[in-house]
């Protein structure tokens, strides 16, 4: 196996029993153990915490599509330069679209991606947080509602956007390595 993070990664087998649990699931749901589990099972408690608040807050029925949460955390991602997360997101955002045009397009510039006024406004809004989150002020979120997004969706997206700037601090900082099978999803 090609090294996936610059720390040790846990053998599977030793893994805790929760650890082992979520690993089988994404072994049944997307063939393969995304990379990023195993490189945060270092400290289980931790990337099981982590996992709760990411797969409620992307894996879910909310106030924002499938596609859309994917397309901020594809934002978001690109911003970033995080490579493990603008692959895998990539790979999910073409699933959900059908579209590996915008999902390619969207990860180097989403102005030159072709999107509603709905998601135009949401990549706006991501890219302001991320870049310049002190420069936040209430006239974004009227922004969004203009767009036609209500305060739920609203903060649904928020969090959304700061659970990908995290996430990719993280992805980042240790050299996680996106799985190969996450570049031919959705092509």
């Amino acid at each position: 196996m090609n090294r996936i993070s610059w720390l040790a990664v846990p053998d599977d087998t030793t893994a805790p029993e929760g650890v082992q649990k979520l690993h089988a699931k994404a072994r049944a749901n997307l063939g393969f153990v995304p990379n990023v589990f195993r490189a945060q099972a270092l400290n289980p408690d931790t990337f099981l915490a982590w996992w709760n608040d990411f797969n409620t807050l992307v894996n879910r029925e909310g106030h924002l599509t499938n596609a859309d949460r994917e397309l901020l955390a594809v934002v978001v991602s690109g911003l970033n330069r995080c490579v493990y997360c603008a692959v895998s997101h990539g790979a999910a955002l073409r699933e959900y679209t059908g579209d590996a045009t915008l999902a390619d397009t969207v990860a180097v510039n989403w102005r030159h991606a072709t999107l509603s006024a709905q998601q135009a406004a949401l990549c706006a809004y991501a890219e302001k947080l991320t870049l310049t989150p002190a420069h936040m002020t209430e006239q974004d979120l009227h922004d969004l509602r203009a767009a036609g997004l209500n305060d739920h969706a609203i903060l649904e997206a928020t969090q959304v956007i700061g659970m990908f700037n995290m996430t990719n601090r993280v992805s980042s900082a240790l050299g996680f390595t996106p799985n190969a099978e996450y570049h031919h999803r959705g092509r």
